[in-house]
């Protein structure tokens, strides 16, 4: 199979064994086996990641399925969160106004895009002047920032900027992102950490190193170089970029790590995503990194049903699958698709 196949596969699985169309919302673990694992807490976020997918399936198909499912899920995270997207967590409200601010683009119905313009109303009051600044991880946390919360901000500020044209915008942008790379980048090689004063001691998570980060930083670095044609947003995505690779991925591999279930689950195909993105700039380094672990991932990493594993070297061992796990794999064909396709 071609890879255009591949993404068609791997939706096809999502939807089949995640797709939930009484509650319009994609399932936290699998259905495929007779006694699923049901999970007690609900990953807002989650489901966010569930319609830039079917977006991404749109994007490359132009298939109305996916955009049926687009609105469905609106509907179903809407009512599911109480009647509004607003939500503790600052970061979970960032992806969740990136989506549907995608979905305006894309689909042009203006619930989409009313969404996403009062979801950064109530982000942009999470910043605050704990620790130099930054916009806050939660509302019941106040002083605890981290590059979850600021990174996608800065992505949501700038794309605003450039769909409708507002400066306002774009400053937010720069304010965030320059607040991120000044207190959570390592100046030695581009590394983003997680974040500063989770205990209240001031002190940054430097033990945290994951993919999440520098997904989230270079796809900001390269919504303001695109904001602004400053090459130095750009240096610093190809920075954090190569960053990855020395000290994530395997040596002389590029095999992302394995990170495990949970939020983790979703970290490599976020990375992914703005990979991509940083590809279409005709870049070296991350076309490689995608190529590789998508062949990795078809060649060795599906198992029997077509669901993925947190490790896309081999098949996941028996038992269910959390969406967030399978997200990443949807994220990685469809990205491999789209970039074999250009």
């Amino acid at each position: 199979m071609n890879a255009a196949a591949y993404a068609d596969q791997i939706q096809s699985t999502l939807s089949r064994l995640y797709w939930n169309p009484e509650i319009q919302l994609m399932n936290q673990w699998d259905d495929s086996l007779t006694n699923p694992r049901v999970d007690e807490n609900y990953y807002y976020w989650w489901q966010a990641h569930a319609v830039d997918v079917c977006l991404d399936g749109l994007l490359r198909t132009g298939r109305a399925e996916y955009a049926d499912r687009v609105d469905q899920l609106f509907r179903g995270i809407l009512r599911s969160n109480g009647g509004t997207f607003r939500h503790n967590y600052y970061d979970d409200m960032a992806w969740m106004a990136l989506a549907w601010l995608r979905a305006y683009d894309i689909l042009g119905d203006p619930q989409y895009r009313e969404s996403a313009t009062d979801l950064w109303a109530d982000i942009r009051g999470g910043w605050n002047d704990h620790m130099g600044g930054g916009i806050a991880w939660r509302k019941d946390q106040l002083d605890y920032k981290n590059t979850p919360a600021n990174a996608p901000a800065a992505i949501l500020a700038a794309r605003l900027f450039q769909r409708f044209g507002d400066a306002e915008d774009l400053a937010w942008a720069q304010k965030i992102y320059a607040w991120n790379k000044a207190v959570l980048r390592d100046p030695s090689d581009g590394f983003i950490w997680d974040g500063i004063n989770r205990l209240g001691d001031k002190q940054i998570d430097k033990d945290w190193q994951f993919t999440y980060c520098q997904g989230v930083y270079l796809g900001a670095a390269l919504e303001l170089f695109s904001c602004t044609a400053d090459q130095s947003y750009l240096m610093d995505a190809r920075q954090t970029a190569e960053a990855v690779v020395i000290r994530l991925c395997e040596p002389g591999a590029g095999i992302l790590p394995d990170e495990g279930i949970d939020d983790t689950g979703l970290f490599k195909g976020i990375l992914i995503r703005y990979l991509l993105q940083m590809a279409q700039l005709q870049a070296e380094l991350p076309t490689r990194i995608i190529t590789d672990n998508a062949i990795m991932l078809i060649t060795n990493g599906l198992d029997v049903y077509g669901r993925v594993g947190t490790n896309w070297r081999t098949p996941p061992a028996d038992g269910p699958i959390q969406l967030s796990v399978m997200l990443s794999g949807v994220m990685l064909l469809e990205a491999y698709a789209r970039f074999t396709n250009d």
